[in-house]
């Protein structure tokens, strides 16, 4: 999740899904991604995340900004931000975290940290290492569960 699911959460959304593919873990994980503001809903990815999916060899698809819901914490078992800012909408958006699946993507890493939105520092590249770093350790958490 992101503020407006066109750039860091759409990003992180189809690399975990090529992650996961790669793994042979698609019947088992499931990725999806939302924002937290109405902003760009409907909007799709922005061409700098799309550039730099493409440069990675991963695809996003046909995806369309969505906006996250009170529903999602029923349908997820993990719902995982970008920055302290994410994880305070996501906790207004939800009420309260009680299984404490509110978490934020660079926990998973030796380096817990924020992720820098490319929408002001247009750096996808630095993004994109990030969002990778991240989804791997995620991944490697995953798979003791799987």
């Amino acid at each position: 999740m992101c503020h407006g699911n066109i750039c860091r959460s759409t990003m992180a959304e189809y690399v975990m899904r090529h992650l996961v593919r790669e793994a042979g873990l698609e019947g088992a994980i499931v990725a999806d991604s939302a924002a937290a503001t109405r902003d760009a809903l409907g909007w799709g990815v922005h061409p700098g995340t799309q550039e730099v999916l493409r440069k990675h060899g991963v695809s996003c698809g046909g995806h369309r900004s969505r906006a996250m819901t009170r529903a999602d914490y029923g349908r997820y078992d993990l719902i995982v931000g970008m920055d302290e800012e994410n994880r305070r909408d996501m906790l207004r958006i939800l009420g309260s975290d009680p299984k404490g699946k509110v978490r934020l993507l660079l926990d998973w890493t030796a380096r817990p940290r924020e992720i820098d939105d490319p929408w002001y520092t247009d750096d996808y590249d630095t993004t994109y290492d990030d969002v990778r770093r991240g989804c791997e350790a995620l991944l490697a958490a995953l798979r003791d569960v799987c």
